[in-house]
């Protein structure tokens, strides 16, 4: 039986998918009734936890051959990570009650980077759970293209896309999220001992040019890239309601400076960029 959470998302929802499938037996862990009636209805077995809820992340776990950990998000995190420690204390406490026989925890490319940044809130998951005397898997994933979802409307309506990956002829490491749950899912199903470390990445490197190129094949009309200024993104973020925006800040340069990169020779999926596009853009129809 294979526990999995993160199951209402992009990259939970693939590896839950491929999983049933196969027609394996699944558990699936979402925080409510109602946000896992879907997989219900598949076939999956429900258990409902909260991320810092180590009881019941303990009663999700037990039992399992494999458990994918993806860790809530926390784009505006307060100074000190305090909110993703809350929750690598209630998944060690969990982990080490359940002790699954295997853990695939999806991580980040730059999890290893020692500047502070927005991605260090998996480098302490990593740090932590690396030190559990369990077989774990970390998934370090590059940039997803998905992240494009949200210049879908942008794109549509005005021609361009704004750009804080900057230069825009400069390639970065993207994957899409298809890519990531497939090897998550198969990685759930080898066999290992201690820790390893997966890295993985798309076909082939992707500018912020090609982004606007594969939207204007997409739409089928003209789509070009625009950088944002780097002095006003503190104000930008700032405007969306974020009152800590230097880790994205500070990410975001990580990325454009070089620094935030793979420490090893990562995998590649087959998910082109234009797929990806495309199907963002069918979505959002």
């Amino acid at each position: 039986m294979f526990a999995i959470t993160g199951v209402t998302g992009q990259v939970g929802g693939v590896v839950i998918n491929h999983l049933l499938d196969a027609r394996l037996p699944v558990r699936a862990v979402a925080r409510n009734a109602d946000k896992g009636k879907v997989w219900q209805d598949r076939g999956a077995e429900l258990a409902l936890a909260e991320m810092t809820d180590a009881d019941a992340l303990a009663a999700a776990f037990s039992g399992a051959d494999g458990v994918f950990l993806l860790i809530p998000p926390t784009f505006d995190p307060t100074p000190g990570f305090p909110e993703v420690r809350a929750v690598i204390d209630a998944l060690t406490t969990a982990l080490l009650k359940a002790r699954p026989a295997r853990i695939v925890c999806l991580s980040t490319i730059g999890a290893q980077a020692t500047e502070p940044n927005l991605l260090s809130q998996l480098g302490l998951v990593e740090q932590a759970l690396s030190a559990l005397s369990l077989p774990i898997a970390f998934l370090r994933a590059a940039w997803f293209m998905e992240n494009a979802a949200w210049d879908v409307a942008a794109a549509r309506e005005t021609g361009i896309v704004p750009s804080f990956l900057q230069p825009l002829h400069k390639a970065y490491p993207m994957v899409s999220v298809a890519d990531v749950g497939e090897r998550a899912a198969t990685l759930l199903r080898e066999t290992w001992t201690g820790t390893r470390i997966v890295e993985l990445q798309g076909p082939k490197p992707v500018t912020p040019d090609n982004i606007a190129a594969a939207f204007s094949r997409a739409l089928g009309k003209p789509v070009s890239a625009e950088v944002v200024a780097r002095d006003s993104w503190e104000g930008l973020f700032r405007g969306q309601g974020m009152t800590n925006p230097t880790p994205r800040i500070r990410m975001i340069d990580g990325f454009n400076d070089g620094w935030i990169r793979f420490e090893g020779e990562p995998e590649k999926g087959t998910t082109t960029l234009d797929t990806a596009i495309r199907r963002l853009v069918e979505a959002a129809r």
